[in-house]
């Protein structure tokens, strides 16, 4: 019988999938948006695969900030197969402290705890039970705030706006070539920000010799 964390961890690496994209192509916080810049694509959307025996669909929303940065990562799981199962997971960068977890609120209603479940090196996740009662809240809402609290002890609201799930949710996945299309606009995002980052880094090296 599989252990429960194992199951989660098996789960998670799952979830890393579109996730992980993100977190490889991360720039440096100094990196600043460029007027011209290329825009990162946003909003709820939905990617499906098969993964051995199981079939993984994945509603998700990744929030970013003007550097490139994960700030939020969202995924409504659904596996069908030799492995049944329907998880909700949030993602956040490291340097969080566990405990606190992450609070879920829609709206004004009544928050929830979601407890961590596995850190990689550059972020961790935190998952619950996707209900149908989580679903329906989420259609039926205009914003969702996850809050998860910093080393620092400060709690960090994000705010995740809800139009556009139902319609992420209910209708088709994305087609390959739409996955592709996203990956490539990420991919001249992060590259653009990494070049802008260079350019800056050298002129302040050029200034530091010239004061020399």
């Amino acid at each position: 019988m599989t252990s429960l964390k194992t199951d989660a961890y098996s789960i998670s690496v799952m979830a890393a999938g579109v996730l992980g994209v993100l977190a490889a192509g991360l720039v440096p916080a100094g990196a600043q948006q460029q007027q011209q810049q290329p825009q990162i694509p946003k909003g709820w959307f939905k990617a499906c695969a098969k993964q051995e025996d199981v079939d993984i669909c994945n509603v998700q929303n990744i929030m970013t900030a003007s550097t490139g940065q994960m700030v939020t990562g969202i995924s409504l799981l659904e596996l069908k197969g030799k492995v049944n199962r329907k998880v909700f997971q949030v993602t956040v960068p490291t340097g969080r402290l566990v405990p606190p977890g992450i609070g879920l609120q829609v709206d004004n209603g009544k928050a929830q705890k979601l407890e961590y479940v596995l850190c990689f090196p550059d972020r961790c996740i935190a998952e619950a039970q996707l209900s149908d009662t989580l679903v329906a809240s989420f259609k039926k809402g205009t914003e969702l705030t996850l809050t998860s609290v910093n080393s620092q002890n400060q709690a960090n609201p994000v705010k995740v706006s809800l139009a556009g799930f139902t319609g992420a949710f209910d209708g088709p996945p994305l087609q390959q070539s739409d996955i592709e299309d996203r990956q490539k606009k990420l991919q001249e995002f992060v590259a653009k920000n990494n070049e802008d980052f260079a350019k800056k880094l050298k002129e302040e090296q050029d200034k530091a010799k010239a004061a020399n």
